[in-house]
């Protein structure tokens, strides 16, 4: 062997920058595997969704209801000019054009019980609800001054009452509405729109509407999932809400009453109350009954963070572990002198990868925490008994074992305490920085023992 093929050789060996830049490219060759470990697990993510909106579409999906609504159908007038050839002058004639009007309630109390289950398909579970609302109030004399109509031309023979709900297949009752003293079946209208419609027949007799208000009643048991909502469309809209589920998200664009609001592990109750003043619409709309839905508000039935995505999260701070467990390595090596080959190291940060396979399969089958302290088990386990075979060296062992316990402690840590995981994390890179720095202070890494 030539004199500078044994110096270059002599300097793989013992330099402690060639020894870096050969970590460093493992880590960076680990980034391949580590990111279809993060493919995985978006994937079966992903699958989890798709089963999940499968389950929730049989079911029913979110329920937003509104109404009910007063329809009255009324007349306005355009002029009409058709040429008479005969007398060569122009007819004018008068066509009556249908139009209909929409009135909200003046009092709306919407009283909801609402009962969870969970649905399970294979690994996957969704969580479904059983929703019964009766809905009270008063209709107020509808008010057409604004049109400046003649008497005749509002067709009050021809008023029907509609709600606007967004799943129809999920109505597990036959709807009906008590106007007065008489009761009205509604039944289901094409529309291709999202909110769907239910519609009575004409209403008998609104004379007494004329006069003074009418009270209302009706009760809607529906299946549905994800969140239930409903429209403000009282003058004043009283809401009150109970259910067992003991996680939910109440959203929308209004929340409930903090004095009146209670969760507990055995469920919920919430209270909800909307002015007119509170919105941006008012009481009445002609000629087009506009989408109202954005005004709607409720409770989202949530599943707590699902392992998805405490698996996810968990995942990108693969580079952060395997970085720094091949550093402990590194600096071991560095220090004692004692070999470490690249496959071996190769073999150490495969292992750390397969931590993350292992938390996604098993957190499939039991919950997260489970999955975590098994997969971490494993991980430090096989690492710790490998590096006793490397290092051959009772004091180096115990400091790989307890830095990896101190990691993987960490990150677990993090994970749990999602608000505070930002100020944790930081505070604890900051103490990992300090220990690396301490430690590595009486390292010569000028590479001066280097031999001719």
């Amino acid at each position: 062997m030539t004199p500078q093929k044994q110096r270059f050789g002599n300097w793989l060996r013992q330099s402690i920058s060639a020894k870096m830049i050969t970590v460093g490219f493992l880590i960076l060759i680990l980034l391949i595997p580590l990111a279809f470990v993060g493919d995985l697990i978006r994937e079966r993510g992903l699958r989890q969704t798709e089963v999940i909106q499968e389950i929730n579409a049989k079911w029913g999906g979110e329920v937003i209801i509104n109404g009910p609504i007063l329809k009255i159908p009324y007349q306005e007038y355009v002029e009409e000019k058709t040429f008479n050839e005969t007398t060569k002058t122009y007819l004018t004639t008068q066509k009556a054009v249908r139009h209909h009007a929409y009135f909200f309630p003046s009092n709306l109390d919407v009283n909801s019980d609402v009962s969870t289950k969970p649905l399970e398909r294979g690994i996957y579970e969704s969580v479904v609800f059983s929703a019964t609302s009766s809905l009270n109030g008063k209709f107020a004399s509808p008010d057409f001054s604004e049109k400046e109509l003649k008497s005749e031309d509002i067709l009050w023979d021809k008023a029907t009452v509609l709600f606007k709900v967004s799943n129809l297949k999920g109505i597990r009752n036959t709807v009906k509405i008590k106007l007065g003293d008489a009761e009205y079946t509604l039944n289901p209208k094409f529309d291709n729109a999202y909110m769907n419609t239910l519609e009575s027949g004409f209403i008998t007799d609104l004379s007494t509407l004329q006069e003074k208000p009418m009270d209302f009643a009706s009760e809607i048991s529906i299946n549905g999932s994800n969140r239930l909502q409903f429209v403000p469309i009282g003058k004043e809209t009283l809401v009150s809400m109970k259910s067992n589920w003991h996680s939910p998200s109440f959203n929308g664009n209004f929340l409930p009453e903090t004095e009146s609001k209670e969760i507990s592990d055995k469920g919920f109750s919430a209270n909800w109350k909307v002015l007119e003043t509170n919105r941006r619409f008012g009481q009445s709309f002609f000629d087009h009954l506009p989408d109202l839905n954005e005004f709607s508000f409720g409770t989202e039935f949530l599943i707590p963070v699902d392992d998805y995505q405490k698996t996810e999260r968990t995942s990108k701070y693969g580079l952060m572990i395997i970085g720094l467990t091949l550093l402990v390595f590194l600096l071991i090596q560095i220090s004692s002198k004692i070999p470490i080959h690249p496959f071996q190291y190769l073999m150490i940060g495969l292992a750390l990868v397969m931590f993350y396979t292992l938390l996604i399969s098993i957190s499939e089958h039991k919950n997260y925490l489970f999955a975590y302290l098994v997969s971490g088990a494993s991980v430090v386990t096989l690492i710790t008994v490998y590096s006793r075979t490397i290092l051959k060296n009772n004091k180096f062992t115990l400091l790989i074992l307890g830095s990896m316990l101190g990691l993987y402690t960490f990150i677990l840590v993090i994970i749990q305490i999602e608000d505070y995981a930002l100020l944790v994390g930081s505070i604890g890179l900051f103490v990992i920085l300090a220990i690396i720095m301490f430690t590595s202070r009486k390292i010569d890494w000028s590479g001066a023992n280097i031999s001719d």
